[in-house]
């Protein structure tokens, strides 16, 4: 009887620390195969329990605390300790607290049975287990009770293994989602505290336009250097105007680093900015930028220094339709490189080159560019200095272009002769629709000849004929009704009507 009751009663603490580390050595002991860990639970009730249940005995002997154990289907990775309210789990080296509560959620399939009733088949199952490791295929069969308890290893825990959520972890995972600011507004302000430089309000108000000008807003560098780092991040502005603005070379520079980075402004005009010094940067970044369809740099005070720059933009370009390099100063030597890279360009649509100082062997390059040309459909080269022998060049040049449909050659210094000789152009051209010649000294006489060469190509398609400010006399008007009945969709402009002298 003393017996019994000695057994019923609760261990004292230095009895459970026995059992447990005779439990461990017992579970540890066993050789336990590759990626498995011992599936056996001990359940330990505090002092306090009023619990009684059957004293279960290992292989050995001893005597294990009076137990509660969870049904075989549900038995955890590792080894249960309960306290009075928590458990701990030892899977390998970890160790894991887990509240009784969590052992008891509702709707897992699994409870705690009484140790009367479970006490006994789990000491069976723990010398099973240990008979097992003895054996040669201990692993093999340790492994297949493992796959059958796998799902109930974690069951017990109200863990869904499937959705990654229900894992806890210990690292500080926080969802901070940051949103791309598209407008460029927070890197500009930053760059107005670097550079010491004031916002400006309008830029602020219209960088979320699909068009901005910026011009006559006297930019400095700085300021210009704080725009750029908002064009850099900007993905909305897709036309951007910062004419007359006197960049300089700083300036100039920040919109080289700004388009390195931008891939959404297709049209850019930078005209008035006196750039000349930063055309090397500049055309360089144009160049391979691929976004980039229209690019004004007029009056930049380019001079024949930058025409290999320019030259070597407009040859090496794939993307670049039209390009504006009017108001500069590129003279014969600036018309001698760029004539190469005409003939050479594929992408071009449109090229201003009107009020430069394009002269003799430039102006016959520029026009021997046109004529083996087979992309460009306008070219402007009013208020250069063609003359005579520029007029013979351009002669071959409507003669051989199939392409061009627009030419502006006014107040080029053509006389008489000139424009008889672009009248023989005329005559062989079947794809010119604009043609303007006016402010040249070819009197009426040189309008004459033109409009003869015209009713001699049955195939001119010309819409527009223009001879400003040059007047005409009686006979020049005899000759247009002619190629207006031949061509009545033609239409013409001409300084009035000369008075016939008595």
């Amino acid at each position: 009887m003393d017996e019994d009751k000695s057994q019923k009663q609760p261990h004292s603490g230095q009895q459970r620390e026995e059992i447990t580390h005779s439990t461990l050595q017992n579970i540890n002991a066993l050789p336990a195969p590759k990626s498995l860990s011992i599936l056996e639970a001990v359940i330990e009730e505090d002092e306090n329990s009023v619990h009684k249940g059957q004293s279960a005995k290992n292989q050995d002997g001893r005597v294990f605390a009076d137990t509660e154990v969870i049904n075989n289907d549900a038995i955890p990775n590792g080894v249960l300790f309960f306290t009075s309210n928590s458990a701990q789990v030892l899977d390998g080296i970890k160790v894991k607290s887990l509240k009784r509560s969590e052992l008891q959620k509702e709707g897992t399939g699994h409870k705690l049975v009484s140790r009367a009733n479970s006490a006994k088949p789990q000491i069976s199952r723990l010398e099973n287990i240990a008979h097992l490791g003895q054996n040669s295929g201990s692993g093999r069969e340790l492994e297949g009770i493992h796959q059958d308890d796998s799902h109930a290893d974690t069951a017990i825990l109200g863990v869904d293994t499937v959705n990654e959520k229900e894992w806890d972890t210990d690292l500080e995972m926080e969802d901070q989602q940051v949103t791309y600011d598209h407008t460029g507004k927070t890197a500009y302000v930053e760059a107005c505290r670097k550079f010491d430089v004031v916002p400006a309000a309008y830029f602020l108000r219209h960088m979320n336009d699909n068009e901005l000008s910026m011009k006559h807003h006297g930019l400095t560098g700085d300021e210009m250097r704080a725009i750029a780092a908002s064009l850099a991040a900007n993905t909305t502005i897709n036309r951007l105007d910062l004419s007359d603005n006197w960049l300089h070379y700083d300036g100039g520079l920040a919109i080289c680093e700004a388009l390195k980075e931008n891939c959404f402004i297709t049209d850019l005009n930078l005209s008035d900015n006196h750039l000349s010094l930063c055309a090397e940067q500049l055309c360089q970044i144009i160049k391979h930028n691929n976004t980039l369809c229209r690019v004004n740099l007029s009056g930049n005070c380019f001079e024949d220094e930058s025409a290999t720059y320019l030259a070597d933009l407009i040859m090496h370009t794939t993307k670049l339709e039209f390009l504006n390099l009017s108001h500069n100063s590129l003279a014969e030597k600036a018309g001698l490189l760029l004539g190469s890279a005409i003939s050479e360009n594929l992408c071009l649509k449109e090229l201003d080159l009107s009020w430069n100082h394009l002269r003799r062997k430039g102006a016959m390059a520029v026009a021997y560019g046109i004529k083996n040309n087979v992309y460009m459909k306008i070219i402007n080269l009013a208020w250069n200095g063609f003359g005579l022998e520029g007029s013979a060049a351009l002669m071959d040049a409507l003669k051989a272009n199939s392409v061009l449909q627009e030419m502006d050659i006014t107040n080029n210094r053509i006389n008489t002769e000139g424009a008889v000789l672009i009248g023989k152009g005329l005559t062989a051209n079947e794809t010119l629709t604009v043609f303007k010649i006016g402010k040249n000294p070819i009197q009426s006489s040189g309008c004459w000849g033109i409009a003869a060469a015209i009713l001699r190509n049955q195939n001119c398609n010309l819409k527009y004929l223009e001879f400003k400010d040059i007047p005409v006399n009686r006979d020049f008007m005899d000759i247009w009704k002619q190629v207006e009945e031949q061509f009545p969709h033609l239409e013409i402009s001409h300084g009035g009507i000369e008075e016939s002298l008595k």
